[in-house]
């Protein structure tokens, strides 16, 4: 057969994707084996039912052919009020492209700052599609590595040194798979940055709905980046609508009209009847985002309480997200050993923190997306195994 394009062979970069242990414990489960699995950010709860039935509502009045490819205006409305009262950015509808879920926005969001070959910049750890995304747009990733010591942040130095004759620059807060929810000078360091060395930005926001302390800020509210930010945002984390892929990018307007460009030669746009869900969604209003959001809120109090209580498993405080980033370094393996260690004996499955890139080596991932009891049951005795390691070795 012919040769595919270099393009769609290259997307992970020649190598694994860094999550082998995820597989294995999946294939542990078809094989009827019992897994506790704390590996992606998928919650327990599934979407809500009046959702569903704004969804059901809307494809029996009709909308189902297809919807305009921007968006429906409702939607984008919608999305804009949300934007400007959450950051103090004045935004219209004009500001909004409606994406079949993040995922898309990001992959689009490369498309329109990277010509092909430009290099693109990333925060390493990154969630695991950030430089497969690029290198799908053409584009070449380039990891600005971080430290545990520094709570997995950016520093300036680190970023302005990676910026020269970069094209674009990925952030992503709250911070998965950190927990990390960036604060205000370490904004400041990325504004200025792309300011400095004139980066399009690109900030996934999706788990903006999910903070635990701190205050999550958008860089398209600081001085001079509404002009070169675009923001990606999704339902998938805020309302529980992972499987309904919706997303949207928000963006200066002349950004806004050659995305549409994209979106009318590729997913030629977003099914209507989940727009409209969508919509409903988003008007019911800050209680069912919170209401979405409270069992990891709880989860993140258990796993403070359990961690406390025993001196062989670090962690990095987890301000946001549905993640915990727990080193296990005390224990002599490295995340991929102890991850694999932890499912073999234990049948509980987490991420190596070397899935994520080369930063969180010696760390582990844990989902908070199991129910309380299990989570903690699950924390605890994950606890208990490190110290078991660490005693022998």
């Amino acid at each position: 057969m012919p040769a595919l394009s270099d393009r769609i062979t290259g997307i992970n970069g020649g190598g694994s994707d860094g999550w082998d242990v995820f597989y294995r414990a999946r294939a542990m489960i078809a094989d009827g084996i019992a897994v506790t699995e704390l590996t992606i950010g998928e919650h327990d709860i599934r979407t809500d039912a009046s959702i569903l039935n704004a969804m059901h509502e809307a494809a029996m009045a009709g909308h189902t052919g297809y919807a305009i490819v921007p968006g429906t205006p409702g939607l984008r409305d919608a999305i804009a009020r949300r934007v400007s009262d959450r950051t103090g950015v004045a935004t219209t509808r004009d500001n909004v492209l409606i994406t079949p879920g993040g995922q898309a926005g990001l992959f689009a969001a490369h498309m329109a700052c990277c010509n092909p070959g430009d290099t693109a910049l990333y925060v390493d750890p990154y969630y695991a599609t950030y430089p497969g995304s690029i290198r799908g747009a053409g584009a070449v990733p380039r990891a600005i590595t971080t430290r545990a010591a520094d709570a997995f942040l950016p520093q300036p130095d680190a970023l302005d040194a990676a910026a020269k004759g970069a094209a674009s620059l990925l952030i992503n807060t709250p911070n998965n798979p950190t927990g990390v929810v960036y604060p205000a000078d370490t904004m400041a360091a990325i504004g200025q940055t792309a300011r400095d060395h004139d980066l399009w930005l690109i900030s996934d926001e999706v788990y903006d709905t999910q903070v635990w302390e701190g205050t999550h800020l958008s860089p398209r509210a600081l001085p001079g980046m509404a002009e070169r930010t675009l923001v990606i945002g999704s339902m998938s984390k805020s309302h529980a609508m992972t499987g309904s892929r919706i997303g949207w990018i928000v963006a200066p307007a002349p950004v806004i009209e050659r995305l549409i460009d994209l979106a009318t030669n590729t997913t030629y746009g977003v099914p209507g009847y989940i727009q409209d869900a969508a919509l409903f969604a988003l008007n019911a209003g800050p209680s069912l985002e919170e209401a979405i959001a409270a069992p990891f809120r709880r989860r993140r109090a258990l796993a403070t309480d359990i961690l406390s209580r025993q001196s062989t498993v670090g962690h990095i405080s987890s301000q946001g997200a549905m993640y915990l980033m727990l080193d296990i370094r005390a224990t002599g393996l490295d995340g991929e050993g102890f991850a694999n260690a932890l499912l073999d004996q234990h049948q509980i499955a987490v991420m190596p923190g070397e899935s994520f890139g080369t930063s969180a080596k010696g760390h582990i991932r844990v989902a908070m997306t199991v129910d309380d009891d299990t989570f903690a049951r699950s924390l605890t005795t994950l606890c208990r195994f490190a110290e078991t390691l660490r005693a022998a070795a």
